[in-house]
Parts: structure tokens; sequence; C-alpha cells
């Protein structure tokens, strides 16, 4: 089902965003909480205009997310993680909340709620998917080290 998200939603998108979703989800959670509407041919000319007239001031917003990515993206970025007796696996696994910590350690505040990560349950090098904006994601590699 085709649906308009009306706000940004964890792990779906950014508000204005056109989505398919399950029919479910979008009948019984996310229209009835006023969190997207039914993507109707009106609805996706309305949200057409209205991102027309917004196009403006999106591209400072987009321009700003592209400078904060490029700043990201060089960063030389360490997350501290506990290791197990002598070895290289690490005792739980490195989440979210770490990556972001070791971030704003580095001056850089970012959502939680925009960054994916794989499973990480070794030291070594990874990379991380930031999204700043719906059209601006970047790939931002950094290292676990023992803490």
């Amino acid at each position: 089902m085709k649906i308009i998200l009306k706000e940004n939603i964890e792990k779906l998108g950014f508000a204005d965003e056109v989505l398919t979703v399950k029919n479910g989800y979008a009948r019984n959670y996310l229209i009835p909480k006023g969190k997207a509407v039914l993507a109707t041919d009106s609805a996706i000319k309305v949200l057409e205009e209205k991102l027309r007239q917004q196009s403006g001031k999106e591209e400072k917003v987009i321009a700003d997310a592209n400078a904060i990515a490029e700043v990201i993206s060089n960063l030389d970025i360490k997350v501290k993680a506990k290791i197990a007796d002598g070895g290289q696996k690490l005792f739980g696994s490195v989440t979210t909340v770490q990556f972001v910590n070791a971030l704003t350690a580095l001056g850089h505040e970012i959502d939680k709620r925009f960054v994916k990560l794989t499973t990480i349950k070794e030291l070594g090098k990874y990379e991380a998917e930031i999204r700043l904006h719906r059209s601006v994601s970047v790939s931002v590699p950094f290292e676990v080290i023992a803490e």
C-alpha cells in the first residue's frame, strides 16, 4: 500500500516521503495514529505542489546535510567496547547509541534513529549508514577498539 508520511518515523522514512508498506501496518497503525495518509493521486499532487513551494528552503537544508555528510565521513571515529577475555570477540555488541555517543564526543550531534549498523560482535573496522535527509545519506567508516 502506498502512503505519504506526515512525520519522521524511525527505520521507515522522513516526513513527506511516499513509501510502500504492508497493508496492515498502514491501516492499523500509521493512518489511525495520524502518522501517514493514503497516497491517492490527488494527495500525491498536493504533496508535489507543497514540495515545489518548499524547494528553495529545501535546497539550503540539502546543502547543509551534504556539508555535514562530508565532515562526518572524514572523521576518525573510534567506538570503545568491552572485550571478552583476551580475544577479538566483544562482550555484547556495538549499538547505535555507542556510535552516536562517539560522534557526539567529536562534536557532531546525529539522531540515533537515522543510523543503521550491521551486527558488530568483534573488534575491527566497519561502516555505518547515516540518513541526514531523505535525499542525503552517507556511509561513515569507524573502528571498534578495546576499552
